[in-house]
């Protein structure tokens, strides 16, 4: 980890000195195997977005979240630790999920440190963004509202509905696809009855995009639109193969995502006593087709326009606080 006083820009985008200079940390909660293809994912998709805006991407990482030692020593001069957000100027944040290992959020020995960090957010930010777990968190923690168990695993890629026009979906299309890979779900009803603004539904009814207005702009996604092609394939292997160690059930194969003849082979050797290596020699030949990504770089760009407009006013105040107070 990081020590306490290092402020870590790893990464620039846009055109610097054309207009607002943008700061949006990312803390980054994701288990190990995931925490550099996560980093790579939202790096590319800012840069992607950032058009003339100078955004710098920080990275963040909470110590009570446990990590190898592998894992430790690559993220070492790379990541702060979230304890210096408060003076690291922030514009915006996007919080990740951390793989859950007890059936309570609250139970987790990383949630004193989330709901910290939560709570610095809403009042330090222009706008934080939450994905899915983290999205379940935040709700759980600043308004009791509890996530439910799926049937089964939601996997694939889904067609989203615009639910109501706001500006993060400005030019974006009234269906839209986005990839989603979770076993829990928040309600509707659970969410208007606290003012949240569903923004986008899956075609069954369930919440997509929501968000909620506040000192800063709360934007939850319970889906993954910043996945790259390989993501779900990549985390079906890696159910699979704890399936196939006796660690669960067999996972679903991820829908609307490969092809007829990659789906069949899957089913053809689920029917037989196949190896792990089966599974990756099938996957790994795939082409998945990144069909959400025009979606998603819309999305952002809204995103990062936003906090652009809303930045001086939020420094101007941070500046006459501070005169106050000297």
């Amino acid at each position: 980890m990081a020590s306490e006083d290092r402020s870590v820009e790893n990464f620039a985008f846009g055109q610097r000195g054309t207009r607002a200079t943008l700061h949006i940390g990312l803390v980054n909660n994701m288990p190990d195997s995931a925490l550099r293809a996560t980093e790579l994912q939202f790096a590319r998709l800012l840069k992607e977005a950032a058009s003339n805006f100078d955004v710098r991407l920080h990275l963040f990482a909470m110590p009570e979240i446990a990590r190898g030692s592998t894992a430790m020593s690559r993220m070492e001069g790379f990541y702060a630790d979230v304890a210096t957000l408060p003076g690291a100027g922030m514009d915006a944040l996007i919080i990740t999920g951390a793989e859950p290992h007890t059936d309570v959020l609250s139970d987790e020995p990383y949630w004193p440190a989330l709901t910290r960090l939560m709570d610095w957010a809403e009042g330090g930010t222009v706008s934080t963004l939450f994905s899915c777990l983290a999205a379940h968190a935040a709700v759980l923690h600043f308004d009791g509202i509890s996530r439910r168990p799926l049937p089964r695993k939601l996997s694939g890629v889904f067609a989203s509905l615009r639910a109501t026009d706001d500006p993060l979906l400005a030019g974006v299309p009234a269906r839209a696809a986005t990839p989603h890979s979770r076993k829990n779900g928040l309600l509707e009803s659970d969410l208007t009855a606290r003012n949240y603004r569903v923004l986008t539904r899956l075609t069954d009814g369930s919440v997509d995009l929501f968000v909620r207005e506040g000192r800063s702009r709360f934007v939850f996604l319970q889906g993954h639109p910043e996945y790259g092609a390989e993501s779900l394939g990549r985390e079906y292997l890696r159910d699979v193969g704890r399936f196939l160690k006796g660690e669960g059930a067999r996972p679903v194969i991820p829908e609307n995502y490969f092809d007829r003849v990659t789906e069949n082979a899957l089913q053809a050797l689920a029917s037989r006593e196949a190896r792990i290596e089966d599974y990756n020699e099938v996957v790994m030949g795939a082409v998945p087709l990144q069909s959400w990504h025009s979606y998603t770089l819309r999305l952002f760009a809204n995103w990062i326009a936003a906090i652009a407009a809303e930045q001086p006013r939020r420094r101007a105040t941070r500046a006459a606080s501070a005169h106050k107070s000297a």
